[in-house]
């Protein structure tokens, strides 16, 4: 039997700068107390709070033009890393991307923030030592055709961009 080393592709996800933080009532992961398939961390005034106080730099929410733009700049930065893309999707408060590539899905997330970062700092400049993003994020492995199929309609519901 040939055993895959790679997945079918990455659903990687990131937020933007500040959006989602501990304790926030929609609910959050902490990967210091949670292990797989625990709760989520629920409501917590006083954790969001002191999470909002220690935020070097104003929240950042994307508007209807940069989701529009950090849609249609994923294709190239995707070519650049030579990583295939399947679909993207931008919300005022985070990214979904489905790929696939033979690389290490985090260094690809680090590396396709970055890069989405320098673009659009280049059309809105972001003030000070100001980040678009939030540290880390998500990277899922995509084993199964049918779990493919669905992540990827997922995202493209989420599009800003309608095709």
């Amino acid at each position: 039997m040939e055993w895959l080393l790679f997945p079918i592709a990455y659903h990687i996800t990131f937020g933007t700068y500040g959006t989602r933080l501990h304790g926030d009532d929609r609910g959050t992961i902490d990967r210091k107390m949670n292990k797989p398939g625990e709760p989520i961390v629920g409501s917590n005034p006083d954790w969001w709070e002191s999470e909002r106080d220690r935020l070097n730099f104003p929240p950042v929410q994307l508007n209807a033009e940069q989701m529009r733009f950090a849609e249609s700049t994923l294709p190239s930065i995707c070519a650049r890393g030579g990583w295939t893309l399947h679909t993207c999707a931008a919300a005022p408060d985070h990214l979904h991307v489905v790929l696939s590539t033979r690389s290490d899905g985090a260094a690809v997330r680090k590396w396709m923030k970055r890069w989405l970062g320098e673009a659009m700092s280049e059309h809105w400049p972001l003030p000070g030592q100001s980040a678009w993003w939030a540290e880390g994020g998500s990277v899922r492995w995509v084993w199964t055709q049918e779990y493919f199929d669905d992540v990827k309609a997922y995202v493209h519901r989420q599009r800003a961009t309608h095709e």
